[in-house]
């Protein structure tokens, strides 16, 4: 019950006018409530008194009453059979929590832990060429026999066949859905969805029940399945379209992005070649590529080199902080965003102390915000 009074003020602050998800974020971790419920408690006043939060939007809050709309969401939540994960729940993704607009709620049908597992996302154009359909049932499958868990978004065209290809070769995949959890779209791809469900993964949106597949949901969608990845690879995509906004997404999280090059004059592939000509995204041959450049530990790598080998850290006189990162970095490589869950602290105060360490020699610094010892 205190879980679902917690799901139902999230429910209830994403209606409040002008506040918003950042805002919302805000509020939950400035006040450091368990249970949202308690915000709807505070008096205007109050709310003023955290950064961030104005006159209007402390008002909105105080005076909320749209209550049996909110009512009205989790009912039908229940009805389709979806669970709710908040953004303070450890089966929340842990890369997604850290993007810029966070969901602060998502819908899901399926396996609550996948969604925290390793991931890459693979994306593309809804109308692959030959080339583009073999390169994505090679690398969907390549990265999943590697452990890897392959999100997307469910479209026609490579979405799917990442998807499907995850299937076949028995790995974990996760769908996102830039519609409500009982609205699969494409409707052709609902099987698929079922499939994805059946075998472990997981299918999930930010939208309530009910919401249509409106072209505005879109670019959210693509936010979430760049957010929650290690990393993107852009198999075809042209100029324009849904995969060169993921893959903007993507550089703005700070994840990287991989790219398969085409040959020239081919129309699907001319954002993929305009990634790598611009230096935005990666060539890449094989899936070596991308597990050298992310540090993930594949199921058929090699052994994490052993913490007893790293000790030049050891020898310098650091502070209590430096002395923190550096034990958190002794099983390997992390990413910012995972030092920054398991120190607790966010990543504008770590990236100044990680500097300081890089040039006192401790730390090493790999692409895409990876950090290791020396």
């Amino acid at each position: 019950m205190k879980r679902r009074n917690h799901y139902r003020a999230l429910l209830a602050l994403q209606r409040v006018p002008d506040l918003g998800l950042r805002r919302i974020k805000l509020l939950l971790d400035k006040t450091g409530v368990n249970d949202a419920s308690e915000l709807f408690g505070m008096r205007a006043r109050d709310l003023l008194r955290i950064d961030g939060i104005g006159e209007a939007v402390a008002k909105n809050v105080a005076a909320f009453d749209r209550w049996p709309e909110t009512d009205s969401i989790l009912e039908k939540t229940e009805k389709t059979g979806a669970s709710l994960v908040s953004i303070d729940d450890a089966e929340y993704p842990g890369y997604l929590r850290h993007i810029y607009d966070p969901p602060v709620l998502l819908w899901i049908k399926g396996d609550k832990r996948v969604l925290d597992q390793d991931g890459v996302a693979i994306i593309g154009t809804r109308r692959p060429s030959k080339y583009g359909m073999d390169q994505a049932i090679k690398w969907a499958r390549s990265l999943s026999d590697a452990g890897l868990c392959i999100n997307s978004g469910l479209a026609y065209g490579v979405d799917a066949v990442a998807h499907k290809s995850t299937l076949d070769a028995g790995g974990k995949t996760v769908a996102v859905l830039g519609s409500g959890i009982d609205v699969i779209y494409p409707a052709k791809n609902k099987h698929l969805a079922d499939r994805i469900i059946e075998t472990g993964g997981a299918v999930i949106t930010e939208y309530p029940p009910g919401t249509p597949p409106d072209a505005v949901n879109f670019p959210g969608r693509n936010r979430i399945v760049s957010g929650m990845s290690r990393g993107v690879l852009v198999i075809e995509s042209g100029i324009k379209g849904g995969s060169m906004i993921t893959a903007r997404y993507a550089l703005d999280q700070n994840r990287e992005v991989f790219v398969i090059p085409h040959t020239l004059n081919h129309m699907r592939g001319e954002g993929c070649n305009y990634l790598i000509k611009t230096g935005q995204g990666k060539l890449v041959q094989k899936p070596e590529d991308i597990f050298d450049e992310i540090s993930i530990h594949t199921n058929d790598s090699a052994v994490p080199a052993k913490p007893e080998e790293f000790n030049k850290w050891k020898s310098l006189e650091l502070t209590g902080q430096g002395i923190e990162i550096c034990q958190i970095l002794s099983g390997g490589y992390l990413h910012i965003d995972q030092i920054s869950v398991k120190s607790g602290k966010p990543t504008y105060q770590l990236l100044p102390q990680l500097l300081e360490l890089e040039m006192l020699g401790a730390v090493r610094q790999k692409a895409g915000k990876y950090f290791g010892l020396c």
